[in-house]
């Protein structure tokens, strides 16, 4: 029997984004000096892509502060107070146009919940909470989610085994059997699932890096992922 459903944000609920700050990033390289936008934005990119390496090395988690600070101090610029006063006046749409949920993911939570399937989101992300909530609610997404957890406020990222069992408590899943988890990465989201003995769903991203393991099941659109667990739990109980 499945009672849970565990995703991923990004490439899974929300269509891929391949660098979720280079927006914010721009806006601050040229609030800090026009006249140096590019190289100050190339540069912020590179300090924010370094704390995402922190995810191959130990998982330990990064927050936005955290690489604010990081880029203060090696551009020797406040980085810090651009970023403020660029939040104070543009709106998060306005930062982050690319970003969108899967147009089936609504339809897809809503038919999981008429199973009683409890669901979460675990996302790695250096973003804080609201950043999430405000696109989660925007698309009507936030209240058919069970749990939402960021490893912003978590002090590991996936794979590590203490974000995926806080996701679990979350919801209140004390056997990982009977969860599923469902994203686009076979390193942090496969990988770290089985690894707490959950089942593993895999939704293919080109834009991501491969590798070796093999997922309980793959699929392509959200829409599949219903009729999936439906299959799983009857297996259970024959």
């Amino acid at each position: 029997m499945i009672d849970a459903v565990l995703f991923d944000w990004g490439g899974t609920l929300s269509v891929h984004a391949a660098i979720d700050l280079a927006d914010m990033w721009r806006l601050a390289a040229h609030h800090l000096d026009p006249a140096r936008e590019d190289e100050l934005c190339r540069r912020l990119v590179e300090i924010e892509a370094r704390t995402w390496s922190w995810i191959a090395e130990d998982q330990r988690a990064a927050t936005l502060s955290e690489i604010l600070r990081m880029a203060s101090d090696e551009l020797s610029l406040d980085v810090t107070e651009a970023v403020l006063e660029e939040a104070a006046t543009q709106h998060l749409d306005s930062w982050t146009p690319h970003i969108v949920h899967d147009p089936e993911a609504a339809s897809m939570l809503v038919a999981l919940r008429s199973r009683g399937i409890r669901t979460a989101l675990l996302s790695n992300t250096h973003w804080p909470r609201a950043f999430h909530e405000h696109f989660l609610a925007r698309d009507g997404l936030v209240d058919l989610l069970d749990a939402r957890l960021y490893t912003s406020e978590l002090t590991h990222t996936k794979p590590h085994a203490v974000a995926f069992q806080a996701a679990l408590d979350a919801i209140g899943v004390t056997d990982p059997g009977r969860a599923v988890f469902v994203g686009d990465r076979l390193y942090d989201d496969v990988l770290g699932a089985r690894s707490m003995g959950m089942r593993t769903v895999h939704r293919p991203n080109p834009s991501v890096p491969s590798y070796d393991i093999e997922p309980d099941a793959t699929i392509q659109r959200l829409a599949e992922l219903p009729a999936l667990i439906d299959d799983w739990s009857k297996a259970s109980q024959d």
